[in-house]
């Protein structure tokens, strides 16, 4: 405890440096000098073509806090870019960084390479139609920082929501050129919480459509979205079951003793949960076909150990995404986010200094959060009845936030179907399958895990676009 102490101290005096720092660049200059400022031309390892347009930078949120959080913007491949939609990508945990997971493991058009030596072009960037912007959220993820200790312990949804609003309405005051543009809200994983939830608190803010804040917003998507406490835990138990991680009798013995309406669950539901979670000690929870990452040394195996730690809470919170293709990958942005070149050319260095050394995901922030909504379906449903733009994916190979669990959800909702469930296809193969309600879609991506743009780029690629322009996904071959 006395480190920690130690460690939060440390914290918070650097962030004092870098505080000082984002209030006066707030304060100075116009918005396009500002925006000119967070131009990033070519990072460390970035391959010479194709060119990227991209930005980086702090935008301060509440400045009597000293709060910032930071920020990677790339406009769109496609011109005119400023025509082009505006979408904003949140990474869960909570923890996560999006700089770290959404834009450099997975969705971004800039990809760290093997043991974080350099960067490669993502072909399968979602930013060939759309401009993409990521945010370090909540504040303490990533190089995103406070300068006041008491705000890392009040950490819950609504204050997430409400930096997250205060980010936008200042990013747009740097980046006016893109005010009027259709403005989508995505993420994956507690994103499922944030996205939503900032898409209320926009909304809400929007009724006054003169004020000077108002946000073009036209609609959400996530993906493997933590939604529902009840319906994402008897998700778990029955997805573990039926793909054969547990055995026919735990599984009776999971209906017998646990009631997943309570979300203070019983010792006998505890033990009982714990044996799925000894079993996916084994595999992969976030992608149960993918191979584990066995590095020692990195920050995948430091999550395991805290997962499995002797916190039954700890177990149904834990959302660290591990999965894909290279399953040591996070261990490579930590590499790279942390050269001190990389820093200086990301505007992430500030005044020379940082609030620590840069992670993936945060175990003090995880550890801290306040966990007090246990379902955002009200919001779905008040959201669809204002006509906006909902979609929800889910990766069906995801022992954490698995596809039963999120049907049970969209379920729940109750509203009338359009189009029945069917599959999409992409080179003549089934990419997955679909449902489309009147307010709503629901679509799996088959063979992905919790991090479906890492896993099936292709098809992310494809499901990102198709949502975007509205349309309905590929259902003939």
């Amino acid at each position: 405890m006395a480190a920690r102490r130690r460690s939060v101290a440390i914290f918070l005096l650097l962030a004092c440096f870098t505080c000082r720092w984002c209030s006066s660049m707030a304060g100075s200059g116009s918005s396009e000098q500002e925006a000119d400022r967070d131009r990033v031309g070519r990072l460390p390892g970035q391959p010479a073509s194709p060119g990227v347009s991209q930005f980086a930078g702090y935008v301060a949120v509440n400045e009597q806090h000293g709060r910032a959080l930071f920020y990677w913007f790339f406009e769109a491949q496609a011109t005119p870019s400023s025509k082009k939609p505006l979408l904003l990508w949140l990474n869960g945990g909570p923890g996560c960084s999006s700089i770290g997971y959404g834009a450099a493991s997975e969705l971004g058009p800039l990809r760290v390479v093997r043991q974080g030596a350099a960067l490669e072009f993502n072909q399968y960037g979602w930013n060939k139609e759309a401009n993409l912007l990521f945010l370090e959220s909540p504040v303490g993820v990533g190089f995103s920082y406070t300068n006041t200790s008491s705000d890392l312990t009040n950490l819950n949804d609504d204050f997430v929501a409400e930096d997250a609003y205060s980010f936008l309405v200042n990013w747009f005051k740097r980046f006016p050129q893109y005010k009027d543009n259709e403005f989508y809200i995505s993420g994956e994983s507690y994103a499922g919480h944030y996205v939503p939830q900032l898409a209320d608190l926009v909304y809400e803010r929007n009724k006054d459509k003169k004020a000077s804040t108002y946000i073009n917003l036209k609609g959400f998507i996530v993906g493997n979205p933590i939604t529902n406490d009840y319906y994402d835990s008897k998700g778990l138990a029955e997805f573990a079951w039926s793909h054969a991680v547990i055995s026919d009798q735990v599984y009776e013995r999971i209906k017998k003793v646990c009631n997943f309406k309570n979300s203070n669950w019983t010792e006998d539901c505890n033990s009982a949960m714990n044996i799925i979670f000894s079993q996916y000690h084994e595999i992969d929870i976030y992608n149960i076909y993918a191979p584990k990452c066995l590095l020692d040394h990195t920050s995948a195996s430091s999550a395991d150990r805290t997962f499995f730690a002797n916190d039954p809470e700890q177990f149904r919170t834990r959302i660290r995404m591990f999965s894909g293709y290279d399953p040591c990958y996070s261990s490579y942005a930590e590499d790279y986010f942390n050269k001190d070149e990389v820093q200086e050319t990301f505007h992430a260095k500030a005044s020379g200094q940082l609030p620590g050394k840069w992670q993936v995901c945060s175990d003090q922030i995880l550890n801290s959060y306040n966990f007090s909504v246990l379902s955002v379906l009200p919001i779905y449903s008040k959201l669809i009845k204002a006509g906006l733009r909902v979609w929800l994916y889910s990766g069906d190979a995801d022992g954490r936030v698995p596809v039963i669990g999120s049907r049970y959800c969209v379920e729940a909702l109750g509203l009338p179907i359009k189009t029945d469930w069917q599959s999409w296809y992409l080179d003549k193969q089934v990419a997955g399958r679909f449902v489309e309600y009147h307010g709503m879609t629901m679509v799996t991506v088959r063979g992905a895990g919790h991090l479906v743009p890492l896993n099936k780029p292709a098809e992310g690629l494809l499901l990102i676009n198709t949502f975007l322009r509205g349309e309905q996904l590929p259902s003939r071959r």
